[in-house]
């Protein structure tokens, strides 16, 4: 070797050691969570849906986990955990490693279910809200043949004899607090009759088995198209694009009655923030797609997003709004 060459190599050598030191030094000053937010994501993501294959909050789930996936380049894993009014899943998720790899995408049970179980698996302060993906607008309907036309005749019809049977999804469910508000707000005498789902809700109408239920927009679509459903209401702040001639309750005159079936994201306390505003970003930007929209729009979904501070407005809305009627119709857990 050529004397030349062999200095250059000694260099390289005495060196090589100094490298590595400074090297393993820099990444010892370097917080863990910096590092893991470099890399983020390195491997799948989890959103665990609290509930179990087929509802609405499970569609929204898996629909706009696929394009937020195709955002951040790493694939989304959809596991259901469904069970005790969803807080199941969400006690799983607020236990979960803090490292972006584990969200929670549940619906309103996530702030009601402090309002109607004596005991939960875990704090408020756990999950910490990162946006909101979608609202599946809640859709008032009787029997086909039934002779009520619309809110004011439910209304109506309910204050004669006994009243009518209002099917809801049970304690603390969205068919249930519309059932509450109707009685509290509107004077409508209902007997509340509990189901184990929506869909049971809504097969027992189908049958003439109750009078009526309030369900999610994509679960009542395909029975009102059918003709087997009759849509008197809607029950969001403005009307369905599938359903454009479903009047919403604040058009027919009852400003209070607002509740709507809604999806968001959740990740456990500690979530390195840079991770959240990811999460965030890649969700909304998933939303504006057309692919997306095509996707949820034709199935009465309302696509939503906004940032993090808008999600924590709504929450806070959500719960001083829904907490009195909890209280009022003194809700209790099953």
């Amino acid at each position: 070797m050529p004397s030349s060459s062999r200095t250059e190599h000694a260099r390289f050598t005495e060196a090589e050691p100094l490298l590595s030191r400074r090297s393993v030094l820099v990444a010892a000053l370097v917080p863990w969570p910096a590092l893991a937010q470099d890399a983020w994501p390195s491997k799948p993501i989890h959103f665990v849906v609290p509930f179990g294959p087929g509802g609405a909050n499970d569609i929204v789930a898996r629909a706009v986990a696929e394009a937020t996936a195709r955002q951040l380049g790493q694939s989304i894993i959809i596991e259901n955990k469904p069970g005790a009014g969803s807080t199941i899943g969400s006690a799983y998720v607020a236990k979960s490693l803090p490292d972006g790899y584990t969200f929670l995408t549940p619906a309103a049970g996530v702030i009601t279910n402090a309002m109607i179980k004596p005991r939960m698996p875990y704090e408020e302060g756990d999950l910490i809200p990162v946006v909101m993906m979608a609202v599946s607008p809640s859709v008032i309907v009787v029997p086909a043949d039934s002779p009520i036309k619309d809110l004011k005749g439910l209304i109506a019809a309910s204050r004669k004899g006994p009243g009518l049977n209002f099917a809801t999804a049970g304690t603390g469910s969205t068919p249930h607090f519309v059932a509450e508000m109707l009685k509290l707000r509107a004077g409508a005498k209902l007997q509340i009759v509990p189901f184990k789902s929506g869909s049971e809700g809504m097969a027992a109408v189908v049958g003439n088995q109750v009078d009526a239920t309030s369900e999610a927009s994509p679960v009542v679509l395909p029975m009102i198209k059918a003709g087997r459903l009759r849509a008197i209401a809607s029950t969001w702040s403005r009307r369905i694009a599938a359903l454009p001639d479903v009047v919403t309750a604040q058009e027919q005159g009852f400003a209070d009655i607002v509740i709507g079936h809604w999806s968001g994201v959740f990740a456990p306390k500690g979530t390195p923030e840079a991770i959240l505003d990811r999460v965030n970003a890649a969700v909304n930007a998933a939303l504006k797609t057309s692919e997306l929209r095509a996707r949820l729009i034709p199935m009465a979904i309302d696509p939503t997003g906004g940032s993090r501070a808008d999600f924590r407005e709504f929450l806070a809305a959500e719960k001083a709004r829904l907490a009195p009627v909890a209280k009022a119709a003194q809700m209790r857990e099953d």
